[in-house]
């Protein structure tokens, strides 16, 4: 125990030396802090972030304006409130700071509410401006998160319990179950991902939890090409014919002295994968085979927005393709520092 806690510290001396890598692993962090704090933290804490309020559409980073909310109604589910938010209150645009008033639905509210308008009556600000719908686009931006980590999470999952069991039958057995499982690896690995998770996609129907089948059941391959590399040369050591002539069965060998040899190009593929699966859901919500409106991904707001960048000047609203833009950037970037800091780390000759 002492020389395997001696090795994790030498290990992770290693990783906190590279700059990159502990950056990477701090915006991870946050982004993780941020996904499971959810309706917490954010400003419209309505299901989806999906308040609208059409009079205010398109507006700048930064606005201000003042929301007329309805009066306080029995209460809700703290705890679905904090997974799934709130319901849309149904609450009234006024009048922004710059002086625009909506005079219609002031004049209705001062007749509904009178003396007790002032009690419901809430200054709100658009750190990120507005889409086209009029919700607030922070709101959106950071429940994306969610999405982005619940799928690549997921997904990881999926690809290494696939990925390890089908290698590790492999190359501990070779013979003609190898044979089978190298088929089926070459014929995956022929077809392009992104075609491959389309046609899954096509097969499961659009959806949240599809998504995670389609993106995990294709990211195997590697993994499973290098863990039956490994076993190849590992099941041939002396440890492990040790194990053999003491009778432990076939399953214990395999888990339990081959595959924690294994542990270090597993972690690295794993990370390299969690950015390849982001990269994968935010293009498919892009083409609108992902999660389905109006749950917030970053690849749907790009789509939603991408047409401002380009658009009339006059608009100036490039920032909302900009804002999920750089987050996707951002956090695959973070893993792949991640997963090199991890492979120079894991790396005995280094």
């Amino acid at each position: 125990m002492p020389s395997n806690l001696s090795a994790l510290n030498a290990t992770a001396k290693k990783f906190f030396r590279n700059p990159l890598a502990t950056i990477g692993l701090a915006f991870i962090a946050l982004c993780a802090l941020i996904a499971l704090s959810g309706y917490l933290i954010v400003p419209d804490k309505t299901h989806a972030a999906n308040q609208m309020f059409l009079e205010i559409s398109l507006r700048k980073p930064g606005f201000s304006a003042t929301i007329l909310n309805p009066p306080e109604t029995a209460s809700k589910n703290g705890l679905r409130e904090l997974f799934a938010g709130r319901e849309d209150p149904g609450s009234s645009f006024l009048w922004d700071n710059s002086g625009d008033t909506a005079v219609a639905n002031v004049i209705a509210a001062q007749e509904s509410y009178g003396k007790e308008l002032n009690k419901n009556l809430t200054q709100k600000t658009f750190w990120l401006g507005t889409d086209v719908f009029g919700r607030d686009v922070l709101s959106r931006l950071l429940l994306g998160t969610r999405i982005s980590l619940s799928v690549g999470l997921i997904s990881v999952f999926i690809s290494l319990v696939l990925g390890i069991l089908l290698g590790m039958i492999a190359g501990y057995y070779r013979g003609w179950v190898d044979k089978i499982v190298m088929w089926l690896i070459n014929v995956i690995w022929s077809l392009p991902t992104l075609l491959l998770v389309i046609a899954i996609t096509f097969a499961l129907g659009k959806g949240f939890w599809q998504i995670f089948v389609a993106v995990g059941i294709t990211m195997w391959v590697e993994l499973a090409r290098i863990v039956r590399g490994q076993v190849f040369s590992l099941r041939e050591r002396e440890f492990i014919q040790a194990a053999r002539m003491l009778g432990f069965s076939d399953f214990r060998i395999m888990f339990k002295h081959i595959l924690p040899n294994l542990v270090g190009p597993i972690v690295v593929i794993a990370a390299a994968n969690f950015a390849s699966a982001i990269l994968l859901e935010a293009g498919l919500s892009f083409l609108g085979l992902g999660v389905q409106p109006p749950m917030p991904s970053w690849g749907q707001m790009l789509n939603e927005n991408y047409a401002y960048i380009y658009a009339n000047s006059t608009l100036n609203a490039a920032h909302l393709a900009l804002a999920p833009g750089i987050a996707i950037m951002l956090l695959v970037m973070s893993f792949n520092f991640v997963g090199n800091g991890l492979r120079d780390a894991l790396d005995a000759k280094m």
